[in-house]
This record gives structure tokens, sequence and C-alpha cells, in this order.
């Protein structure tokens, strides 16, 4: 450790006021003016206060803590702690707040936690927390230098982020702009006429749990499309005796995915590698005749028009569908074929354009996070 630092526990370097805190309770639930805080920030605003000074919370439950994570923030003036959140005042003649907080926000504070089915950071093992301490003055400085470095970064965060939602604007506005601005002998058909249409198994021999095997044919799921692309993240196998016993939901190369129940509209096409898979009960299959290219309707399918009819189109109250009927009459525009080859090779193009936009834009805000975390390293191993 540095010359001059020594390490406390957090119980020796702050007031704990637990013993103050209250839940609110449903009396108390009426409009007001002050905040009611929670293990991860404000939950609502009541009437009334329980303390009013400045203090540090720390989640007790309902909270991660993980390094990175905010499990620690400052309050101030009048507001109500239920209990799950830890309250602490700091011993600020050796404690700055913002170094308690940065500290415990960039620890990994997982050891003092206890509970399997509810994770608790229970006030014995909270005490037992241990903090650097350098000086006070250079707590200060170094504080300083971590507020105006992350001020920094969250400024370079935002303007990545935007950048990031402008690349994928761009996308969807060119994608809209295809589908309403038609050409010559472009034509509205209804799907079932230029698509075999099926779903996924619902019979008696829908696969149970424990008929799941580890490896055999893919049984893909909703969760297993993402971004377009079938993702073999997570994804559950049948052995090929069950696979057979499914007569619905075989697939073939080509064949374009469409999620018709739960979170609707999500879409893949279905690429050499999941050839002969299996589908779940969440998802629709279309399988595209001659004259239509499965890649212009996947992007059909996405565009701006088309999700805003499926949104306002679905039904259920427990489950959101969108059912096999409603897709058999989804009106689809369709151009001759050459130009859908066109259409789709400029999209194709535009996407891989903005793909790579949109690689740059998250490799920038990785490398951000990864110099906070940094700069948190070298803060409390006193390199900074």
């Amino acid at each position: 450790m540095k010359k001059g630092w020594e390490t406390k526990n957090l119980g020796d370097l702050c007031d704990i006021l637990d013993h103050k805190r209250k839940p609110i309770t449903k009396r108390d639930r009426i409009a007001g003016d002050y905040p009611y805080y929670g293990a991860t920030g404000i939950l609502d605003h009541v009437a009334g206060y329980l303390f009013d000074e400045p203090l540090v919370l720390l989640g007790e439950d309902g909270a991660k803590w993980e390094s990175g994570e905010n499990t620690a923030f400052p309050v101030s003036g009048k507001i109500w702690v239920n209990n799950h959140a830890h309250v602490l005042r700091p011993h600020r003649m050796e404690l700055l707040d913002n170094w308690l907080i940065h500290y415990l926000n960039h620890s990994d504070l997982n050891e003092f936690v206890s509970g399997l089915t509810v994770p608790k950071l229970n006030q014995g093992n909270m005490r037992e927390i241990p903090i650097p301490l350098p000086p006070l003055p250079e707590q200060k400085r170094i504080v300083g230098i971590l507020d105006e470095a992350f001020a920094g970064i969250a400024t370079a965060k935002a303007n990545a982020e935007k950048n990031l939602q402008n690349a994928r604007a761009l996308f969807e506005s060119h994608l809209n702009d295809v589908f309403t601005k038609r050409g010559k002998g472009w034509v509205e058909k209804r799907l079932d006429d230029v698509c075999v249409i099926g779903d996924g198994n619902h019979s008696s021999n829908y696969p149970k749990k424990e008929e799941l095997v580890a490896a055999g044919v893919p049984f893909i799921r909703a969760t297993n499309l993402v971004g377009g692309q079938i993702s073999d993240d997570d994804m559950r196998y049948l052995s090929p005796e069950k696979h057979a016993q499914l007569k619905k939901g075989h697939l073939k190369t080509g064949d374009v995915l469409f999620t018709n129940r739960g979170e609707i509209g999500k879409t893949a096409i279905v690429d050499t590698a999941h050839d002969g898979s299996n589908l779940n009960s969440q998802i629709a299959w279309f399988r595209c005749r001659n004259e239509l290219c499965n890649r212009f309707l996947f992007y059909v399918l996405n565009s701006g028009k088309m999700k805003m009819h499926i949104n306002l189109s679905q039904n259920g109250a427990a489950l959101q569908q969108f059912t096999i009927r409603q897709i058999k009459e989804l009106q689809i525009p369709v151009p001759p074929q050459t130009e859908q080859l066109t259409v789709v090779k400029k999209i194709d193009q535009l996407s891989k354009e903005v793909d790579h936009l949109e690689f740059i834009y998250q490799h920038k805000l990785d490398e951000l996070d990864a110099l906070k975390k940094s700069l948190l390293h070298q803060a409390f191993t006193g390199a900074l």
C-alpha cells in the first residue's frame, strides 16, 4: 500500500443509520415533494420525510454488487429510505462521501453478500468491508481527478451513444423510404399468396423440459433470434426421434422466421447451419414461392410501416400474439424479381456500412468503460 495510506473497515468510518430508516406504508403513499429511496434509487415521492442531511445509500438487497454497478450513491435533503438500502453517514474528518462512493462502486462486494434465493448485504458483513484510506487532502485530489475525468467520459459516451442511435436511424429511414416510395410494377399481395406459411408445434407432443437433450436437432426459440440471425447461445436441442414426432416446424435453409407470440416481430433467415432445425410455438416460418425473394421479405417485415401495422394488430391479454390467420392476410409489396434483387443489394450494402459504424461506436463505448475501470483501479492503488 502507498506510504501514508491505511485500511479501515467501513463500520469504523461511518455511522450506520439503518435503525432510523422506515418503509413507506400504504397510508404514506400519496403525492408529495420528498423522494423515497430504495436499493437502486428513487422509487416515488411522498409527503413527510425521515432524513434531512447529506448521506450515502448502499443497496442491501434488490441491488447488484459487481464492480462497476451503481450500488452506492449520494442523497441530500428531506428524504425517506426503505429497508432495502443501508444508510451511511461518513466520518467526514477522515472520509469523503465521494471517495467512499467511488470505492464501493469500483469494488466487487459479492464476498460480503449472503443468501441464495434473496442475496443480501447484511449490516454485519457491510461493516467489515475494507476501505483504503489515504489522507483527506489526497482523497480530495484523487476524487477531483476522477470527477473531472468521469464528466469527460460521460460526455464522450453520450456522443458515442447518439452516433450509434443515428446510425440505426439512418438504416431504418432508408428502409422505410424503399417500401413507401414504390416504383412501377409494384403490387400488393397477401403473404399466403407468395409464401408457404407454418409455425412450431402446438400438439400434445410438444417437448417437455425433460425431453430436451444436450446435443441433437436445434429447437429454436424466440430468444435465439438476435439481430436478424439465429444465435446458438442458450440453444435447446431435440433428439432425432422427438424431432420426427413433431410434424410441424421442420425448417429449410432460406426460410424466414417471425416471432408471433410474446415479443412479436423478431426475424431471421434460416442459414445452412440450421437447415433441418425445429421451432417452438412462439415462431412462424415463411417459405417463399418463386416470385418472392426471401431477403426482400425479411426487409419488408423489418420496415417501420410493417412493424407499426403488426404492433397495432397484435392481441392477447396474458401473452401477446399475431395469429397465423393474421399473418396470412398481411399485405406486402411485391415488385418484379429483378427489382427485388436490386433493392436487396442496396439495402445489404447500407446494412454493412451501418454495421461497421455501429462496431466503431460500440468499440468506443467499450474503450470508455475500460478507461473508467482503469482510472478507478489506479485511484485505489495509489497510482493516480
